[in-house]
């Protein structure tokens, strides 16, 4: 069989097409619940409970499935995922009143967790760790495609239909997804459309954690018990509250202070998203800016990234000042970027810590602190934005990002982590630094 040039990022486009519906499934409902708040009677606190079992279960089911991908591998272990959150996402029409919707919401918080793990865990196989950042940056911004096409599809839905219809849609779409998936996705060791030399290319740039043949795992203790791991995980649980509220509250934002409409909604709530697409990919290639001009190693040059990321942040922390909505709107666009740019670097960041047979394990952990902090904010917002409004609360997610960007500084390491093959041989050289 012919190879194909440059098929690792084949294997990263289909990743990132997942990642799209993925989010484009989760993105519905904030579209669409402006329509159901009116047709169920659901309160603005009652739709953040609702928010908030879609986001207590993917916290909980983010360990759980990194440990599933690391044991049944990425292209069987997404496949199983991706059916369950394209079958619960449908299951959202069959919801009469906001108690049914909220279970249905934490059965697709769960299915969902699996995807960024699973994104990173692809990344570790198919890429040397100089291009990684490009990788995930690349598989990343699916999560802010996801966010965009959400507005005008539901919209759509329901001026043609009914808010039932904008779920099942969505749905249906991450199905043929699995399909397309199964078909295409193979390690790179078994691909047979890879050729020799890129297989030998992606293997000599890749640090000894990801070479090693050493099947041995290190288990959740051991990654919870290292530094390295609390130098990645709080940065995560202060700055994913961010990335909550844009993707759960921006809606009921314009909805709520400035008295957007659904057609409203649907011209302006995905721009936040493309510039949160931007801040994906220049948020990738920026690590490699920093090595080259800076002489920074592999970690520090995401640590630079965070450091940008959050100093941007400032942007909507000051929303509250805009009585104009369309200035709102911008710093909502320079959020959407700030975050999209250092939440890649963290990611990131499990993958040049941690070896291949604990990546997505590790990732799944600072991912579920990373949506322990998102859950909890959703509460706040849903309990004080009708009492003191958002402006204060998008100051309160600027704060959590520059203090996020202190632990990584002070916490995290400039090494790999001691863990599996590295307690026993000793730590390897960072490839790919300055």
């Amino acid at each position: 069989m012919r190879a194909l040039k440059g098929l690792r990022w084949y294997m990263i486009g289909l990743v990132t097409l997942g990642t799209i519906l993925n989010y484009l499934a989760r993105n519905s409902l904030s579209v669409a619940a402006p329509t159901m708040m009116v047709e169920m009677g659901m309160t603005p606190e009652q739709y953040s409970y609702v928010d908030a079992a879609f986001k207590a279960c993917y916290t909980l089911m983010q360990p759980i499935a990194g440990l599933v991908l690391d044991v049944m591998g990425t292209k069987v272990g997404l496949a199983v995922f991706a059916i369950g959150w394209a079958v619960m996402n449908m299951c959202h029409a069959l919801a009469g009143n906001w108690q049914m919707l909220a279970v249905f919401r934490g059965a697709l918080g769960a299915a969902e967790a699996a995807v960024i793990p699973a994104g990173l865990k692809a990344t570790s196989e198919w890429f040397p760790a100089r291009e990684r950042p490009k990788a995930v940056g690349w598989f990343n911004v699916g999560s802010s495609i996801g966010g965009m096409l959400a507005p005008p599809l539901v919209a759509w839905c329901i001026m043609i239909g009914n808010w039932e219809l904008a779920f099942v849609v969505s749905g249906a779409l991450s199905l043929l997804w699995v399909a397309l998936w199964l078909r295409s996705y193979h390690a790179p060791g078994r691909h047979p459309k890879i050729s020799a030399e890129e297989r030998q290319y992606i293997l000599d740039g890749q640090e000894a954690q990801h070479q090693c043949s050493n099947t041995r795992r290190a288990s959740m203790g051991e990654i919870v018990r290292c530094r390295q791991f609390w130098g990645i995980a709080i940065p995560r649980f202060l700055a994913e509250p961010a990335w909550g509220t844009f993707n759960a509250w921006i809606p009921m934002f314009l909805f709520m202070e400035y008295g957007f409409d659904l057609k409203q909604i649907a011209m302006f709530a995905w721009m936040p998203m493309l510039f949160a697409d931007l801040g994906c990919i220049v948020g990738g290639y920026l690590p490699a800016f920093f090595q080259k001009h800076f002489g920074a190693n592999l970690i520090v040059s995401r640590k630079l990234v965070v450091t940008l990321g959050s100093a941007m942040m400032i942007g909507p922390g000051l929303i509250g000042l805009f009585v104009n909505p369309y200035l709102a709107i911008a710093m909502l666009c320079v959020g959407g970027f700030a975050h999209q740019a250092l939440s890649g670097a963290l990611i990131t960041l499990a993958s040049d810590v941690f070896g291949r047979n604990e990546v997505a394990t590790a990732n799944g952990l600072t991912g579920m602190a990373a949506w322990s902090g998102s859950t909890i904010f959703t509460l706040v917002v849903g309990g004080l934005a009708s009492v003191i409004g958002f402006g204060p609360l998008f100051g309160m997610l600027a704060v959590f990002d520059l203090l996020g960007c202190l632990v990584v500084w002070t916490v995290l390491q400039n090494r790999p982590a001691r863990l599996g093959l590295l307690k026993e041989e000793g730590e390897p050289a960072l490839k790919g630094g300055a």
